[in-house]
């Protein structure tokens, strides 16, 4: 049998839950161990509506953290509110038994905010995009 090929710009959500479901146990059967992969979310929300401002959204696997997304709206920033995001994911990371921590940034975002949290560049792409470099960061968890 050879597999029929689709490219799409529209992909059902459905398919990257197979994809990685599939690559999961791809990984679990290499490194000889679970993934123990769990979502985690810290969210910024209207006190009175209830929307969502904004927050954090990861996952915890193979003992690390990684931070996908992290968004504090512009007229919220410098009141602390992206270090209690990051410290409440980070305390659950530990508490779910994870030892590190990486994410990623673009130059023109938050490298320094993250470098001040701890977190030491390990990895760098230049021109991602054009005229910017994007920043891969890690950090040991207590």
């Amino acid at each position: 049998m050879f597999p029929k090929i689709t490219l799409t710009d529209k992909p059902d959500y459905g398919v990257l839950g197979r994809i990685s479901e599939l690559i999961t146990q791809f990984n679990e059967a290499g490194s000889g161990r679970s993934s123990d992969h769990r979502p985690l979310a810290v969210i910024l929300a209207h006190p009175d509506t209830g929307e969502t401002l904004g927050g954090l959204w990861g996952a915890t696997s193979f003992s690390f953290l990684h931070v996908d997304l992290l968004y504090v709206p512009e007229g919220m920033r410098g009141a602390g509110l992206g270090r209690r995001l990051m410290g409440q994911a980070e305390t659950e990371a530990v508490e779910r038994g994870c030892h590190g921590a990486w994410l990623d940034t673009f130059s023109f975002q938050a490298r320094g905010f993250y470098e001040r949290l701890g977190y030491v560049v390990f990895g760098c792409i230049e021109a991602y995009p054009p005229g910017h470099q994007r920043f891969f960061l890690k950090k040991a968890l207590k």
